[in-house]
């Protein structure tokens, strides 16, 4: 750690976190303000923060949002939300528990092909619609979606920005993903349903005559704008095929939504400005807060320490050296945002894998993934999907808190990392 810029980054890092778990101040203006002090205190300087892939904001993630939203935004006026929301409410029979397991697999699996704060963009509105024509409260069922979408974005190299840190680094295929870690998060997706049986009990509350007129409901009727449908359906269409297609077409999935955005208000004869009136500014602003207090503890040495002293005390023994990795991934994946997490820990897991050798090197890998992705869940800054969610409910006047989302993340973080840890070790130790 470099000095006393070091513990002056730890300070107002804590300090912010403090008042973002407090709600004393709301999280935007924190974050912001943290950066700012950041910058003030010359723990990071404008190159650092606005210019470095390391320390830096990272304006993929931000540019992958914008364009995202526009396309959602010009969605929406299409009516195609409103008929997807009595689709799964009449497919769940209206049953509230049985349309949350919907919901959830549906994300779940969606996650695994696009990237998990893509997926919450587009299964949110749909969710805040059949909350509202079931008069359900929405947290559970948006809460719910988000852990699925941080447990099906293990299963893929492109389900989750970190595995492709890891995948370049470990010289990982995407084969390896989806026959490593697919059947894990197949299995942590049904143990999820049925913590939300236990979680969210108090939500399922049946409204015999809400549920009778949603299924006397015409679905099409919900339709709009069958033009711009088709015209947004087809472009995200295009953008879908550009996720999965990155390996080879070598575009970054931000550049893919950006021009998937362009495409679509272009061809359409929606409003430039009444597209952008739907983007969740507050949301990228804080974004952009968060990355550059974390460049800030990246650049001031903070995260290299901590990171060192976890492969010191790995001792060189392979299982304990997994069990370690997973266990402080998944801690420090709560409180930081994991790809600047990841990006920093990859070489020290590198020099890891070295040091413990065949044939348990590689299990390394998938317990700093597992760790990274699963630790997002235990807090409402601990994945981008998060944060995404927490603003999409706060626009829609059904503010999630930061307690709420946490006390039901920290037990699915607690299980799905138990069985997790389980999983490598029946797979790559004890029936090795």
């Amino acid at each position: 750690m470099n000095g006393w810029q070091s513990w002056a980054a730890v300070a107002v890092f804590g300090s912010v976190y403090v008042l973002i778990i407090t709600e004393w101040v709301h999280r935007v203006a924190a974050a912001l303000g943290g950066a700012a002090l950041m910058l003030a205190l010359r723990a990071t300087d404008a190159d650092a923060a606005f210019f470095s892939p390391e320390t830096g904001v990272d304006w993929n993630v931000v540019f992958l949002l914008l364009g995202m939203m526009v396309i959602v935004g010009v969605l929406r006026r299409t009516g195609l939300f409103e008929y997807l929301a009595v689709w799964a409410v009449q497919r769940a029979r209206a049953r509230p528990f049985r349309v949350m397991a919907m919901l959830v697999v549906i994300t779940a699996a969606a996650s695994a092909l696009l990237d998990n704060v893509t997926t919450v963009l587009l299964v949110a509105p749909v969710t805040l619609l059949v909350c509202e024509r079931l008069s359900l409260p929405a947290a559970p069922f948006l809460i719910a979606e988000v852990f699925a979408s941080n447990i099906g974005g293990t299963a893929t190299l492109v389900g989750d920005p970190p595995n492709i840190i890891i995948a370049s680094r470990g010289h990982l295929a995407f084969n390896d993903f989806l026959t490593e870690l697919a059947p894990l998060a197949a299995v942590l997706t049904l143990v999820l349903l049925a913590m939300c049986r236990w979680l969210f009990r108090s939500a399922f509350a049946y409204d015999e005559q809400r549920a009778a007129e949603v299924m006397a409901l015409e679905g099409r009727e919900a339709i709009r704008d069958r033009t711009l449908l088709v015209q947004g359906l087809a472009v995200l269409a295009l953008v879908v095929a550009g996720f999965v297609l990155h390996p080879v077409l070598h575009y970054e999935p931000s550049i893919v939504a950006l021009l998937g955005a362009g495409l679509l208000v272009a061809v359409s004869e929606v409003r430039t400005e009444d597209v952008l009136a739907e983007v969740e500014w507050p949301t990228l602003a804080f974004f952009a807060g968060l990355f550059v207090m974390v460049g800030a503890l990246i650049g001031t040495g903070v995260v290299e320490a901590v990171s060192h002293a976890l492969a010191d005390a790995t001792g060189g023994n392979a299982l304990g050296a997994v069990m370690l990795l997973l266990g402080a991934s998944t801690v420090l994946s709560a409180v930081v945002d994991n790809i600047p997490y990841v990006a920093t820990m990859a070489p020290i897991t590198a020099d890891l894998v070295h040091s413990v050798g065949e044939p348990h090197g590689q299990v390394l890998w998938w317990a700093l993934a597992l760790g990274a992705d699963l630790g997002g869940n235990a807090t409402a800054i601990g994945a981008s999907a998060n944060v995404v969610v927490l603003g999409i409910a706060e626009r829609s006047r059904q503010p999630i808190g930061f307690w709420t989302f946490t006390r039901h993340g920290l037990p699915v973080t607690a299980v799905t990392v138990a069985v997790s840890a389980l999983y490598l070790w029946l797979r790559h130790f004890a029936l090795a």
